[in-house]
């Protein structure tokens, strides 16, 4: 069954820059919210994050004002907007996704900066350390361990001859690349060609789909970036109309329609950053506060979809299953 989700954007406002410096001067803290996806998309991570704020006292609007920014996959803008939000002072950034919080710590080395990102911030500079952060940056890790071989299995038990799998890739991505290497090798280890479909725009996940027509795949992965997450949708959609069998990220794609999904709860991960938002602006370091890495991971199974691609599941997948979707 469907847990409730929470979509209401609880006390959102994408207040303009200039509110940002009536709050300066009334000596309410500002969090600058740099997000690499759009806004229609995230009301629910969004909301979660206010919740884990409000949990430590903040209230957006009260005592706390927040300046969001979106830039719906065109990472290029990210650089600009951080420069930006340093440039008025912001108290804090909260940077949603990799290639935001990588432009964030490029922007500055004093702001405090939260993140929530889908790739190894030791590896990426963001962090000394997952223990002791140190520096200006800390937040949440949405993957934990090699979830490659996770997300290839519900592929085997599904589609037990598969000799071919796709995967959907965003080669501007930051985290593309790990991402992608660590599927190879389990892929190759598992006796599996891995065929690669990159695409960094709506047009291009369009064309990437049609391609799909000539490589006779058996299945298909669908990578974590964020721009898929603000696309998921046309994504569920297109594949669908493939006709493969399809394992995504997060369970928002099973929400939307979408096969199976294996991943992290994004809803209880901004829940987290929020609360380390608020911790920061009562005056703890980023620097002393560890980088969360997710303990679970949850197996969620669209019945409808399988029912419409003619997918049988197979009880043991089922069993695993933390939640079917009717």
């Amino acid at each position: 069954m469907n847990r409730r989700q929470e979509t209401a954007f609880i006390g959102g406002t994408l207040a303009a820059w200039p509110l940002a410096t009536q709050a300066q001067q009334s000596a309410k803290p500002v969090i600058g919210f740099l997000s690499s996806v759009s806004q229609a998309q995230t009301h629910h991570m969004v909301a979660a994050f206010q919740r884990g704020l409000g949990e430590t006292g903040y209230v957006d609007g009260r005592n706390v004002v927040i300046d969001y920014r979106f830039v719906d996959g065109q990472y290029d803008r990210l650089p600009a907007l951080a420069t930006e939000m340093v440039r008025r002072s912001v108290s804090l950034i909260l940077a949603a996704g990799p290639p935001a919080a990588l432009a964030a710590k490029v922007a500055t080395t004093t702001i405090p900066i939260v993140f929530v990102v889908g790739l190894d911030p030791v590896g990426a500079g963001l962090v000394a350390s997952f223990n002791r952060p140190g520096g200006n940056a800390t937040g949440v890790v949405l993957v934990s361990g090699p979830l490659g071989q996770k997300r290839l299995e519900p592929v085997c038990d599904l589609v037990p001859k598969a000799s071919v799998v796709a995967m959907l890739a965003n080669p501007l991505s930051p985290d593309a690349v790990p991402e992608i290497r660590e599927v190879q090798a389990v892929a190759q280890s598992n006796g599996l060609q891995l065929r690669m479909l990159n695409a960094s725009t709506p047009e291009e996940i369009e064309a990437a789909f049609a391609s799909l027509a000539g490589q006779h795949p058996d299945a298909l992965l669908v990578g974590g970036d964020p721009f898929y997450m603000a696309r998921r949708e046309d994504i569920v959609r297109f594949a669908a109309r493939s006709g493969l069998p399809a394992v995504y990220p997060f369970r928002e794609f099973t929400e939307a329609g979408g096969l199976i999904s294996y991943g992290t709860n994004l809803a209880n991960s901004y829940r987290q950053a929020g609360i380390y938002a608020g911790r920061i602006l009562s005056g703890v370091k980023p620097g002393d506060l560890p980088v969360m890495q997710p303990t679970t991971f949850e197996l969620v199974i669209n019945l409808k979809a399988a029912k419409a691609l003619g997918v049988d599941i197979p009880p043991t997948l089922h069993a695993r299953s933390d939640e079917v979707i009717e």
